[in-house]
């Protein structure tokens, strides 16, 4: 099962934010390094935490900070803020009406996904960035 990295990235670019904040100007060059991807990506992922309100970004010397303390940002708000479209499944939207399993495919299944998106966002937010932090080696 493949899911997006833009969670993955965002998280990892929230971090270096936090654990980096006080030795560096925390610049996308600085994240990307960290990260392992183009600075771009990092630019991008850092407008969506930005309209998320979860970071500032001044552009020239002033770097990216936390809008928020660690503890008050959980794995759900970066996941709102990044993905796209915050559905984890897609169901195909033409299924066969006269076939009994593809007329009923969206009813059958529909409400198992949801219930499972809603598991998944419930462990989300019991997850903060402080707790992450908190679990960094040597840190």
């Amino acid at each position: 099962m493949q899911f997006s990295s833009r969670l993955p990235i965002a998280v990892h670019t929230l971090l270096v934010i936090a654990v980096f904040k006080d030795q560096y100007k925390i610049t996308s060059d600085f994240i990307a390094g960290s990260v392992g991807v183009n600075p771009v990506i990092v630019r991008n992922v850092l407008g969506q935490l930005k309209s998320a309100n979860l970071v500032e970004v001044t552009a020239g010397i002033g770097g990216a900070a936390l809008n928020r303390p660690p503890a008050e940002i959980t794995l759900l708000d970066v996941f709102r803020a990044v993905e796209v479209d915050e559905d984890l499944f897609h169901f195909h939207e033409h299924p066969n009406p006269d076939c009994l399993v593809g007329k009923s495919i969206h009813n059958i299944l529909g409400t198992k996904l949801d219930d499972i998106k809603k598991t998944a966002e419930l462990q989300l937010k019991s997850i903060t960035l402080q707790s992450l932090l908190d679990s960094l080696p040597n840190k």
